[in-house]
């Protein structure tokens, strides 16, 4: 859905349900233009869309919670980031606990739960 907006370049096992993936942002993406701002829908997107990739299943978002958009993230300065995901699988569903951050700083924590298709 997010056709060029990023690339990713590893997603790394740390145990059981747990992964970290590294994103290089695109700043020359339209989405961009006139305003360096990501935007937290497409945060949302991304963090489903790995993990789909994870579990090579198709989901549905149906519900965000605690969510913490901590500070801005621009392309051009945080144009790398590293996705904490934190799996659990529910015989519906699917939870995944999110920290989202570039070099030391956290830039979003969130914990979605997905339906399966």
């Amino acid at each position: 859905m997010l056709d060029d907006f990023y690339t990713l370049n590893q997603i790394e096992p740390q145990g059981e349900g747990k992964y970290i993936c590294r994103i290089t942002l695109n700043p020359a993406h339209p989405i961009f233009a006139g305003n360096p701002i990501t935007p937290g829908v497409c945060m949302l997107q991304i963090i489903k869309e790995l993990t789909e990739k994870i579990t090579q299943k198709k989901l549905f978002l149906s519900k965000t919670s605690q969510v913490k958009f901590m500070t801005l993230i621009n392309p051009h300065t945080a144009g790398e980031l590293s996705l904490q995901l934190e799996l659990t699988e529910q015989p519906e569903a699917i939870v995944v606990k999110n920290v989202t951050s570039f070099g030391d700083t956290i830039a979003l924590k969130l914990t979605n739960t997905y339906k399966l298709c």
